[in-house]
């Protein structure tokens, strides 16, 4: 990666770990939970592919009408979103920090040496690592300065696949866990990436609930074991409490979990310079992008005690652009929402066809001589949020 350095003679190979150390150091991340995907510039289509029942009666001659079970395959995108990281300093305001290497005459930054310049460097470098674990954890995509991209909290209780369990008369640690347990499918309890996730407040409760267990938990300077009838817990401090989830978890491509990060511009990832030619402050530019997401909505367990169910309406579609060919085609979109939704009408010579993850979006052969455009409004219900599918068709021979 590149790594440019107005006025500096600050180290590069420090200044790359700092920059990796800021973009992937967060809890999700340290604890394995979490795979990230980098370099990722613009989309990064994670594949699914899910299979129906294939087993059946032995057929001497079989044919095509003796086949069972299908393959479904679909994809979830990641799409980082872009934001940066910016301040301004007065180097004079450090001068103790680095008085060793106080250079004659007014303090310069780009005459400090690499050991100085670290020092502040590094403290930025904590600051953003701790805004990103709260933003990879419950960040909300948006317009403002602290809606930078979707958390993986976000995706999980924006998808409509995943299984809620029901909070209701569960007053303690114990009670939530055996209902989250239970609601676990069979396929998925054998798995070695099954962890329940819940935050640290909620597990120091687990934790007291085991230890007041007469001869059953720790003793008061011990603490229990993270986990639950042989699912291993991890408890996050970013992690909202009152949620709690099962799902798989892992660093490889077997995980649910998944996240991508990237420079916005090799050419202008970092930059240390003066803010204006004639004053003394200077300016820190980081630019990056990232995003989240869950590959299979149905491996997520959630028991939602929070207030108000921390649910936040949503609606999203991926892709949103649809282009087919004038000979006509079939098309997927899937589809995220907290509830259920209404599709509108398609335009004329399209059609929309619900099914488990989304839309089918067939378009017949164009006959006309100009092209064909139109979109699709789908509308999430009781609320005022909608999402739209923008279609177009070229004429014959166009």
């Amino acid at each position: 990666m590149a790594i440019i350095l107005k006025n500096s003679n600050y180290n590069g190979e420090v200044l790359e770990q700092i920059l990796v150390l800021a973009s992937t150091g967060n809890e999700l991340v340290e604890k394995g939970l979490i795979r990230i995907e980098p370099d990722v510039t613009d989309k990064f289509s994670i594949p699914r592919i899910k299979t129906g029942k294939m087993l059946r009666k032995r057929v001497e001659q079989p044919t095509d009408s003796d086949g069972k079970g299908d393959f479904e395959y679909s994809e979830v995108t990641l799409t980082p979103q872009e934001f940066m990281a910016f301040t301004t300093f007065n180097p004079k305001s450090f001068e103790k920090i680095w008085r060793k290497w106080q250079p004659k005459g007014n303090l310069v930054f780009s005459e400090l040496p690499p050991e100085a310049q670290n020092v502040l460097l590094a403290e930025m470098a904590k600051t953003i690592k701790f805004e990103l674990g709260d933003h990879m954890i419950n960040g909300v995509f948006g317009d403002s300065d602290t809606e930078l991209f979707n958390g993986i909290v976000t995706r999980i209780m924006s998808n409509n696949s995943r299984i809620v369990v029901d909070p209701t008369g569960l007053t303690t640690m114990l009670g939530k866990l055996k209902a989250v347990k239970a609601a676990i499918p069979l396929a998925m309890r054998s798995n070695p990436g099954l962890r329940i996730v819940m935050s640290t407040a909620d597990f120091d409760q687990y934790d007291e609930e085991l230890t007041q267990q007469p001869n059953k938990g720790a003793d008061y300077t011990t603490m229990n074991v993270p986990s639950y009838k042989g699912i291993k817990i991890e408890s996050l401090a970013n992690w909202p409490s009152g949620l709690i989830i099962a799902t798989i978890c892992g660093m490889d491509n077997t995980t649910n979990m998944w996240g991508a990060t990237s420079l916005v511009d090799d050419s202008n990832v970092i930059q240390i310079d003066k803010l204006t030619n004639s004053g003394e402050r200077y300016f820190f530019k980081m630019l990056m992008k990232m995003d989240t997401n869950v590959a299979f909505g149905e491996e997520c367990i959630v028991l939602d005690a929070r207030s108000g169910g921390g649910v936040i309406d949503s609606i999203e579609v991926t892709p949103e652009d649809l282009i087919f060919p004038a000979e006509g085609s079939d098309q997927a979109v899937v589809v995220t929402a907290t509830s259920a939704y209404t599709v509108g009408a398609a335009p004329v010579g399209f059609t929309a066809v619900k099914n488990e993850w989304g839309l089918m979006i067939t378009a017949a052969a164009n006959a006309g001589e100009t092209a064909k455009s139109g979109s699709i409004t789908l509308s999430l219900t009781g609320t005022a949020e909608t999402a739209v599918i923008n279609l177009s068709q070229p004429a014959p021979g166009a």
